[in-house]
């Protein structure tokens, strides 16, 4: 189970995004919705950080726990970068319109397509984006991995939400669907890095980050 923040910890934000970031937490639960937990929201405010000012368009959140993940992200990006929202669930959509609204960012900052990630990711422009964050069903991985590599600029990261299935993809007893899907994503990540010189971290947080960055 992912963890909430507790009230010591959101101290470490400014009030209107404490208060943003309670309503989405709530809107995501409400919602049957798993939202990244306390580290993992930490890590991408640092990735979305690290987005050079002006040489980007910013950052995709491919996530029905958009609220969450575009307010941590929105958190670390330069100011005049933007965030795109892919989530076909119009209410997942609006409830995160709300969050950043609350948390005072302009309106122009953010743009939402309102469709399957796979879609639309084709029409997004290449090597524009710092950081892409997709959180979709292992079936997709492979095929997600594929769309959003282009779309990163060079020293540009992808981030693939529970794509360890909490440690089950290495055990070698596993043959469900699911997790075959995960282990053809992970060889798939690996050829990237032997292909393209991209560097891999995998990380055990909440159910496995993968992380890829373009050189």
């Amino acid at each position: 189970m992912h963890q909430s923040f507790t009230d010591d910890e959101q101290q470490q934000f400014p009030a209107a995004f404490r208060e943003a970031l309670k309503y989405a937490s709530v809107e995501a639960q409400e919602n049957g919705v798993r939202a990244p937990s306390v580290i993992v929201g930490t890590l991408l405010s640092t990735l979305a950080a690290t987005c050079p000012s002006g040489q980007s368009q910013g950052a995709v959140a491919i996530t029905p726990a958009a609220g969450v993940v575009g307010l941590h992200l929105l958190r670390g990006l330069p100011e005049r970068a933007s965030l795109t929202c892919i989530e076909p669930e119009v209410t997942l959509q609006t409830g995160a319109k709300e969050a950043f609204r609350a948390a005072e960012y302009p309106a122009s900052r953010t743009r939402f397509l309102t469709a399957r990630p796979l879609d639309v990711m084709g029409r997004l422009a290449n090597e524009a984006y710092h950081l892409v964050y997709a959180d979709v069903a292992p079936i997709e991985f492979t095929a997600v991995i594929d769309a959003a590599w282009p779309l990163l600029s060079k020293g540009g990261t992808l981030i693939l939400a529970d794509s360890l299935l909490d440690g089950t993809v290495s055990d070698s007893t596993r043959r469900d669907r699911e997790t075959e899907a995960a282990r053809e994503a992970d060889r798939y990540v690996s050829s990237l890095a032997a292909d393209y010189g991209a560097l891999v971290a995998r990380l055990p947080l909440d159910g496995g980050l993968t992380i890829v960055t373009k050189r």
